[in-house]
């Protein structure tokens, strides 16, 4: 039978081995964060290596600290090794549900590994942890829009909008949804409404342009892109889009201009080469004894293919003029 003496020892044996065992996890704890320390004082002198060595140990010292694993998730996506940042920062996130900067960088590393789903689910999260962040609200709603589900891309960008008022970037970007509904008119002024917040973005300018040629309202569509270009002489997209918008005013040498101008800023801007193929082509049916032209017009478009195959309407125009020749009697295959 075992004594009462007996009991009495082992029950102060056993809370001197729990003392023990609470010191050393104290004691592993203060360790994790001393190395913790260590490796943000690595990360500041951009010495990523040891940074991720630091981290490492931390968690391994202490699995249950939620900033080593954030930290660690921060530097592998630094080191740009997001599978394995997306791993830490889901553990950051499960052993503290309740911060909110740790769901964001997850959602943010979703988006970058183009996992939208996840990141969508994770920026929900983030936005019922923190309601009035607004760039918690815009990130959510471009997810939406990359993942082509506009209507709660609207909500979210009209949500971001009354958040902050002042972003140009919230209403350039429901713009660009609600034109891809095909709302003009609502599309035109949440352009102009970002315009209005900072007149110098001529990417706004050019889809604000866009939609006007999509209405035919050339007059409006030139002055928008006389501004972009005003604003940036440098940017292909304006001036293929003019060339474009003087060709529907058949002014020929005029776009032909344009398009040229693009194309020397972008030389893979398809776009412009297609553009000016058609004007070549154009100008050519006007003067058929003119072969050069639709021989340059016909180049312009396979250059165009080149950068971009997926054009098949571009395709049958090729096919629709180019000079049919017959073939030789003998090939050299043969």
């Amino acid at each position: 039978m075992v004594s009462a003496v007996q009991c009495a020892v082992w029950r102060v044996c056993g809370v001197v081995v729990l003392a023990a065992l609470c010191s050393g996890c104290l004691l592993n704890q203060e360790f994790a964060k001393l190395r913790l320390a260590q490796g943000q004082r690595a990360l500041a002198a951009d010495r990523l290596d040891l940074a991720l060595a630091e981290f490492r140990e931390a968690v391994r010292l202490d699995p249950q600290f939620a900033d080593g694993h954030y930290q660690l998730g921060l530097a592998y996506k630094e080191q740009g090794d997001l599978n394995l940042a997306a791993e830490s920062l889901q553990e950051a996130v499960r052993l503290n549900p309740a911060s909110v900067t740790p769901v964001i960088e997850l959602a943010d590393v979703y988006r970058l590994l183009e996992k939208m789903t996840q990141a969508i689910r994770a920026y929900l999260v983030a936005c019922e942890l923190a309601p009035r962040n607004f760039d918690v609200r815009f990130r959510l709603a471009t997810c939406y829009h990359q993942s082509g589900e506009l209507d709660k891309a609207i909500e979210s960008y009209e949500a971001a909008i009354r958040l902050a008022p002042g972003s140009a970037a919230a209403r350039s970007n429901l713009g660009a949804a609600l034109a891809a509904q095909g709302k003009d008119y609502e599309a035109i002024k949440a352009y102009k409404d970002s315009l209005e917040c900072d007149g110098a973005q001529p990417v706004v300018l050019v889809n604000l342009a866009t939609v006007y040629l999509n209405q035919e309202r050339w007059e409006a569509a030139h002055r928008a892109l006389k501004v972009a270009i005003q604003i940036d002489p440098t940017f292909s997209p304006a001036h293929e889009r003019l060339g474009f918008t003087l060709w529907r005013e058949h002014a020929y040498q005029a776009a032909a201009e344009s398009y040229r101008t693009a194309i020397q800023l972008d030389p893979r801007n398809a776009a412009a080469h297609a553009g000016y193929g058609v004007v070549l082509m154009t100008m050519y049916l006007d003067q058929p004894d003119n072969v050069t032209l639709r021989d340059e017009a016909i180049e312009a478009w396979h250059e165009s293919l080149e950068l971009n195959p997926d054009q098949p309407k571009l395709r049958a125009l090729v096919e629709k003029y180019r000079p049919k020749h017959e073939k030789p009697p003998l090939r050299l295959e043969e």
